[in-house]
């Protein structure tokens, strides 16, 4: 399903999307009509909205417009809402831009995703703090590592410095703490919802190496659709699936509270 600022959206409009390839989204887990982090992915949406088209986006509208898409479904449901113009062109980018509300949605995945493998590769994505849709690079990388037989990629810097995955946070566990890499990333809602709930004073950001990774208690994938996920290895290192602090994270995350959409 699809609307574009409410209604039903239209070939032309998709075309513009498909052709110019310019804008932002977020995308969320609904679960009975909440949302963990609601509130975060509308601060998400009204930042990157002014970075990416300097433009005001009314959190109030994409909520309502979020509420109508979803109206008919009654189980789990993964919502993506992408903000673009699609008057804007490759051309003539520079337009002033009044960016329309796109919403989709499909079913989302039950129970626990198994354990990720992931291979590394040298890469950041253009303007990381953004959730921007130029997904090229990161999808390229993604489809070599599956085709080698790994789940997803991890970046890197070229020095080895540990980032994100290709749409997902990468966090580790070490001596009962938390830590993130500092290298630049998608601050993501599921991260700063667990950052909360662990507690500020075991919650760390600092340079982390594939090395690090290999000697860490447990390492593990965040995102909204999934929540958290072991990651069971890392090139050709294998890494703890099962560790308890793994458990302890996902029981921190399932008691988190729901906003009402």
């Amino acid at each position: 399903m699809a609307e574009l600022n409410g209604v039903p959206v239209g070939v032309a409009e998709m075309q513009a999307l498909a052709l110019t390839n310019y804008g932002h989204f977020t995308t969320m887990r609904v679960e009975g009509g909440g949302v963990r982090g609601l509130s975060l992915h509308l601060d998400r949406l009204v930042r990157d909205c002014r970075a990416v088209f300097d433009a005001d986006l009314d959190p109030d509208r994409v909520r309502d417009l979020v509420r109508h898409a979803i109206v008919d479904h009654s189980g789990p449901v993964v919502v993506r809402v992408t903000v673009f113009d699609p008057d804007l062109s490759v051309a003539r980018p520079a337009a002033e831009a009044t960016p329309d509300v796109l919403v989709t949605t499909r079913a989302a995945a039950d129970g626990e995703q198994p354990p990720l493998r992931l291979r590394s590769a040298v890469y950041r994505r253009d303007t990381p703090e953004v959730k921007h849709v130029g997904l090229y690079g990161a999808l390229r990388l993604r489809r070599a590592a599956q085709r080698d037989g790994y789940d997803d990629v991890v970046f890197t810097s070229p020095d080895g410095a540990v980032s994100e995955i290709a749409t997902s946070n990468l966090g580790l566990v070490r001596d009962g703490h938390v830590v993130w890499p500092s290298e630049p990333h998608l601050p993501g809602v599921t991260m700063r919802l667990l950052d909360r709930a662990w507690g500020p004073s075991a919650v760390r950001y600092e340079p982390v190496t594939l090395a690090d990774l290999a000697t860490a208690d447990a390492v593990f994938a965040t995102n909204a659709t999934i929540g958290v996920r072991a990651v069971a290895g890392i090139d050709g290192t294998d890494l703890p699936p099962d560790h308890p602090a793994l458990r302890e994270l996902r029981e921190h995350y399932r008691e988190i509270p729901f906003e009402t959409v």
